[in-house]
């Protein structure tokens, strides 16, 4: 069942990468209590759920971290310059309303601001702002007067923005969708599980840093090694205006994106099949998805697990990497249900002997 209260909290938390902290929290106490919770020295967190001795282990991997910026510099006049924290469209972002979280907690509410348009030469009145020509406005009008509010050099900058329904039944517009849908998944299923006597071990990791390089995913541990791996996302739904309906594989409300290829993971096509045969023996909506951009913490199965057989279910999602994206809450369903029923039936993947 749809969880509103579950994917505004995922939605709305903040947790740029490196400040994952609030995002992570959440995480901890939703899992409590479905399996052992540690945390690693990057900071990734861990719920993992013992199956019988000698059951194979599957890895649920979500990333924590948003997209965002952090402060590089405070003007002598109050603005305050960014460095990017992931990877913006930087056409999206002028004007938008950003919140500054101070280093004691605080959030200062501003917004992005750039020359106006009425200011630039011609030639530069079509052109994208670059990052070093982007600042936020908080209000001040001196160096002295944003550091009297609590705010260095460092200190993280998120979206300002708030889960919310669309008037079209079944749509969400909210920040954070990559990889928030994920994680929302990653805890209905876990909360799900939490009293079954599964045929396998289920590890949750959330992983930090990934939007900057799969930072945490890479420093999983050898000693953590899976025998498979489920890689919850929210990936770009492919459904809108201008792009071509020939090939789409991530339309809005068709159900969870099965991605089996995109350039940091191929799927093991055995793996693949048994996964897009339990989706068509339970009826479970879905998409196959070959990707020739993009990628996901699936990348560090082969650096850091040995090559452990990895997939990426993903929950399409419009206008991901800008501050508000749009997703339709059957494919969340959809992808909880086929991340249970692959769990439930992974011991008759294994006796298979592929």
């Amino acid at each position: 069942m749809f969880n509103q209260e579950l994917l505004q909290k995922c939605s709305n938390a903040g947790g740029v990468s490196g400040f994952e902290d609030d995002i992570r929290n959440l995480i901890a106490d939703e899992l409590a209590g479905c399996g052992t919770i540690s945390r690693s020295i990057s900071g990734n967190l861990i719920c993992e759920k013992k199956g019988p001795e000698g059951a194979p282990t599957i890895a649920l991997v979500v990333h924590m971290d948003e997209i965002g910026f952090m402060v590089q510099g405070i003007t002598d006049d109050g603005f305050l310059l960014l460095v990017p924290l992931g990877g913006w469209w930087n056409h999206t972002l002028p004007s938008q309303r950003m919140t500054v979280i101070t280093r004691d907690g605080r959030r200062i509410p501003g917004q992005i601001g750039t020359k106006p348009p009425h200011l630039l030469p011609e030639s530069q009145r079509k052109q994208v702002m670059p990052d070093d020509a982007l600042f936020v406005d908080i209000g001040a009008s001196s160096k002295a007067e944003v550091e009297a509010l609590g705010i260095r050099l460092g200190c993280c900058v998120v979206p300002d923005v708030q889960l919310q329904p669309l008037a079209v039944e079944h749509r969400w517009m909210g920040k954070a969708f990559d990889n928030r849908a994920g994680i929302y998944c990653m805890i209905q299923v876990m909360q799900a599980i939490k009293n079954e006597q599964l045929p396998c071990t289920v590890r949750a990791i959330a992983t930090v840093q990934e939007e900057v390089g799969t930072r945490g995913a890479r420093s999983l541990q050898d000693e953590m090694v899976p025998d498979f791996a489920i890689i919850l996302e929210g990936p770009p739904a492919d459904d809108t205006f201008g792009q071509s309906a020939t090939c789409r594989q991530g339309v809005l409300g068709k159900g969870v994106q099965i991605r089996l290829y995109d350039p940091t993971n191929i799927t093991p096509p055995a793996f693949a099949d048994f996964v897009l045969n339990i989706a068509e023996k339970y009826g479970i909506a879905h998409q196959p998805t070959v990707r020739r951009t993009g990628g996901t913490d699936a990348a560090a199965s082969y650096p850091h697990w040995f090559g452990t057989p990895s997939i990426v279910f993903g929950v399409p999602t419009r206008y991901i990497h800008s501050h508000n994206g749009i997703l339709d809450d059957r494919d969340l369903q959809s992808t909880v249900e086929l991340t249970l029923k692959v769990i439930r039936d992974i011991k008759n993947y294994t006796a298979s002997g592929k």
